[in-house]
């Protein structure tokens, strides 16, 4: 994996060693999260990890900063469209597609998989950051008046509570994949209804 990596220069060498760390941290737990077992499964020096991230802790701020950076892409990936409504619920089936296609960084952003670990100030700010994203959607249609009853930070809150609970469930094994699509459509649905204005029409 180094060998390979190396030839495509260091973000790829950078990538590789988070990539190895999440997926041991996931599947063995915090124990196997040593600079030694690192090095082994990817395939370079100690050094090397020493130099990219400056030892355990570094890599450990380093695995939450790559996790909500690979997040924020996915939701700034979302198409923007004139309906503010449709365009909340594509964000929120981003916020799915993500936890699917990185379920072992999803688990280290957000289901506690370092005990004790506490984030600096740079991925609080990460975390905050795609937060927002979701906060401005409902924004977007309140200002437009398809959403009512609630402030955008509320109604993102309940959101929010609502799809973390549905993805951990999924990628934690307990939905069939296409039957948590429904499941995920209709939970979204079903929180975001007692907030539509008109019968969710895009009119103020």
């Amino acid at each position: 994996m180094y060998q390979r990596a190396q030839q495509e220069g260091q973000d790829v060498v950078r990538a590789a060693i988070l990539d190895a760390a999440t997926h041991l941290l996931v599947t063995e737990g915090p124990a196997a999260l040593t600079v030694r077992r690192i090095s082994g499964e990817v395939g370079c020096s100690t050094k090397v990890i020493y130099t990219l991230f400056g030892g355990k802790d570094g890599l450990i701020q380093a695995l939450w900063l790559e996790g909500f950076a690979r997040f924020e892409r996915w939701l700034l990936a979302v198409r923007p469209v004139a309906d503010p409504l449709a365009y909340l619920r594509a964000g929120l089936d981003a916020y799915r597609d993500y936890a699917l296609a990185e379920p072992d960084y999803y688990r280290v952003m957000f289901e506690g998989a370092v005990p004790g670990f506490r984030p600096g100030s740079a991925p609080v700010e990460a975390a905050r950051r795609a937060f927002d994203l979701l906060v401005r959607g409902v924004g977007r249609c309140l200002e437009a008046g398809v959403l009512r009853g609630g402030t955008a930070k509320e109604i993102a809150d309940v959101l929010w509570m609502a799809v973390h609970g549905a993805v951990s469930l999924e990628i934690s094994g307990y939905f069939d994949r296409a039957e948590a699509a429904a499941r995920y459509r209709l939970l979204h649905t079903s929180v975001l209804t007692p907030f539509l204005a008109s019968g969710g029409r895009n009119t103020p």
